[in-house]
């Protein structure tokens, strides 16, 4: 099993910047992709960054130039720092991860985990 916990989220003026992190944790043996979702009132889940395993980035029209994701592979961490902040990136934030996990009959399986989602409020 393995379990994703975000923490960063908060309430910012506009212009402001926030700083989200997503920890990976469990019967872990890689980690392939780790991405960011948002998911914002009477709008669709969006894509907002994803970042492969060798480290490739994409993000979301929206929010190119103003968020970067990274990660830390020795942490099984990733990070999405968010800049410049607009009332419209209001939404809640939710991690994503590809990861092979390590099962009791020490076999490897895929699982695509979620984190629980932190609250992301930017004020006009």
């Amino acid at each position: 099993q393995v379990q994703l916990v975000e923490s960063g989220g908060g309430l910012v003026q506009a212009g402001g910047s926030l700083r989200l992190s997503c920890a990976a944790s469990g019967s872990i043996f890689s980690i392939n992709h780790m991405g960011w979702y948002r998911l914002a009132p009477g709008k669709q889940r969006e894509l907002v960054a994803h970042i492969s395993t060798s480290g490739r980035t994409n993000y979301a029209d929206s929010v190119k130039g103003r968020f970067t994701i990274s990660r830390d592979y020795a942490k099984n961490t990733v990070y999405l720092q968010m800049n410049s902040l607009k009332p419209e990136d209001t939404a809640v934030y939710y991690c994503n991860a590809n990861v092979m996990v390590v099962t009791s009959t020490a076999a490897i399986n895929e699982y695509d985990g979620w984190g629980q989602g932190t609250q992301v409020t930017v004020s006009s």
